[in-house]
Parts: structure tokens; C-alpha cells; sequence
């Protein structure tokens, strides 16, 4: 893959999941370099509608450039945490027959320096998706404590050596601002021990940053509380992870929601009304790239594929 390119990840079993109709109501809701959405249009017919959104304004421009002058094609310049509130104004709360989240970062994004995602070149210390919102991992590491550092090291990156990567932020900034990746990745690899592990050693701590500062597991849980106004009965909502939390929230909703509470014996329940307590039903298992697909894109490595449907 070359610097810049964008595969999508999964996209058979993506198009699959959602069974799309030609006259259907679709949701892109990471729209990216619109891999996913340029195969749901082309099972759309005349008739059909796809909304995009995306926060990242260079994902919109590229919205904007591609789909601009289709009608069928609406698009969005917010994150898909507010996704609710735009189906509302355009009158369509649970009229969706397909959401697709395809969650962390793009390629674009993590290829391009100035971003600030990667560790494999010198940039600014970004991590906005968004550059319009105010605080970059700059600001933050500048701004938290030690105790809060270390928190989310451990916790969104499940950082063994969260304590000690935060301790030596602190001093660092005492001396002088962390501004650049390669500063950050390279106090990281002073922190942790040399071991067998092939992933750089900056790489959880990267990531933990990263999702702090873009409140990916708050967005998404905002996300999964609004699913029942925006899908129909029948909708799907299909959800790519590249991240374990991200990926067992997912899971622990959907299984929630499917399952029927466990009710005393003896209760006079109809089976109809046991049902109507389960709101999803699930398609099929946890979906990963196959083998082909990670030797023409290996960071598909970790996507996880879950789909649900609602059914009341």
C-alpha cells in the first residue's frame, strides 16, 4: 500500500451484512476516503439515499469532490456522535436501514505527518481528527497531571508501563513543551524495556493518547444509546473496531440487547411479550480479515466486523 492510499477494510462482508436495498435509507458514518460508501452507492438505486459524515474536514473535501452533485448522496461535516440530532432536523428518526461505523484512524490521516497520529515521522503532536476542536495531545499532556496521564496510558492503552512513561512526561515538560511525535515516541522507548514484542513501543501509548483526545469510546457509546431512534425495525447497524475497548463495548451492547432478562419462574408472560424485550438480534459472529485480504492490507490486522439488527 502506498503512502496515502485507503483500502477498506472488510468491504464484502460490510456490503453483505448490511443486505442493502436499492431504494433504501444508508449511513456512512466515518466516511473517510469513502471506500465503504462508494460500494453502497453502487448497489443504490435512483430511489436510494446515503448520508456521509465525517469530523475530519479533509474527509469532507473529499466527500464534497466525489458525491457532491449526486442527489442520492447527503453529506455531513460532524461526528457520527451526533448523528441523532441531524436525523432529526431532517425528519428521519428510525427510517435507517443501514449504519456503518468504521472506527480509529484513516490511512490518509495516519500517513500524513502534519496529523500527528504516527510515530514513524517527525509532526506535530496532534491526534485531532477534527483540527478545529481546541485541545491537540500537546495541549493535553501539557495540561494533565501525572495521576491522569498514567490513567489513560494504562487504561486506553493498556500500558503495563503507564506510571513510568507519564512520570518522565512530567519532567520533560518541566524542561521544555512536548511538541513533536518522534520526541513523544522516542521518551516512550526510553521508558520500556526492550522485550520480543514486534509492535514499537510507542504504540499502545499513541494510541491511548489518541482516543483521549477524540473521545472515541464516549463518542461511541452516544452513538449506541441513540441506535433505537435511528434505525427501523429491520435496520442493521454494522461496526468495525481496530481497538479491544472499542470492540467489547460493541459486544457487551449488542449482547445486552439481544438477550432476554432472566425472568422468575412461574411468571404469566407470553412468549411474544418475552420476546419484545429483545431489541437486536445478532448476524452472524465477530467477522476478521481473511488472510487474503491482510497480505493486500495489512493493517486490517485487527479490524473486528460485528452486525445486529432491530427487531423491535
Amino acid at each position: 500500500m502506498t503512502g496515502g492510499e485507503h483500502r477498506p477494510v472488510l468491504p464484502g462482508e460490510v456490503i453483505d451484512a448490511l443486505a442493502i436495498r436499492p431504494d433504501g435509507l444508508y449511513v456512512d458514518g466515518t466516511y473517510g476516503r469513502g471506500g465503504h460508501a462508494r460500494q453502497i452507492l453502487g448497489r443504490l438505486g435512483p430511489a436510494g439515499r446515503l448520508l456521509v459524515m465525517d469530523r475530519d474536514p479533509e474527509a469532507i473535501a473529499a466527500a464534497e469532490q466525489e458525491h457532491g452533485e449526486d442527489e442520492r448522496v447527503t453529506i455531513i461535516h460532524d461526528d457520527y456522535a451526533q448523528l441523532r440530532r441531524h436525523l432529526e432536523v431532517l425528519g428521519l428518526l428510525e427510517q435507517v436501514d443501514g449504519l456503518l461505523l468504521d472506527l480509529g484512524v484513516s490511512s490518509p490521516q495516519l500517513d500524513d505527518a502534519a496529523r500527528g497520529f504516527s510515530f514513524q515521522a517527525s509532526g506535530p503532536l496532534d491526534m485531532r481528527m477534527n483540527p478545529e476542536q481546541s485541545l491537540s495531545a500537546a495541549d493535553w499532556l501539557m495540561s494533565a497531571d501525572e495521576q491522569e496521564i498514567s490513567d489513560v496510558l494504562r487504561r486506553l492503552g493498556e500500558e503495563r508501563h503507564a506510571r513510568r512513561i507519564a512520570r518522565r512526561i512530567v519532567e520533560r515538560r518541566a524542561e521544555e513543551p512536548l511538541r513533536d511525535t518522534r520526541q513523544l515516541a522516542e521518551l516512550i522507548r526510553e521508558c520500556v524495556p526492550a522485550g520480543r514484542e514486534k509492535k514499537h513501543p510507542a504504540t499502545r501509548s499513541f494510541q491511548a493518547i489518541r482516543i483521549r483526545v477524540n473521545r472515541e469510546l464516549e463518542q461511541l457509546q452516544h452513538l449506541l444509546d441513540d441506535l433505537f431512534d435511528v434505525l427501523r425495525i429491520g435496520g442493521r447497524v454494522a461496526i468495525i473496531s481496530f481497538h479491544s475497548l472499542e470492540d467489547r463495548l460493541v459486544k457487551r451492547f449488542f449482547r445486552k440487547e439481544s438477550t432476554a432478562p432472566a425472568l422468575p419462574r412461574g411468571l404469566p408472560l407470553r412468549e411474544s411479550e418475552r420476546d419484545m424485550r429483545q431489541r437486536l438480534r445478532l448476524i452472524g459472529r465477530a467477522v476478521k480479515a481473511s488472510d487474503a485480504e491482510l497480505a493486500e492490507n495489512p493493517r486490517a490486522r485487527s479490524a473486528v466486523l460485528r452486525v445486529a439488527e432491530r427487531i423491535a
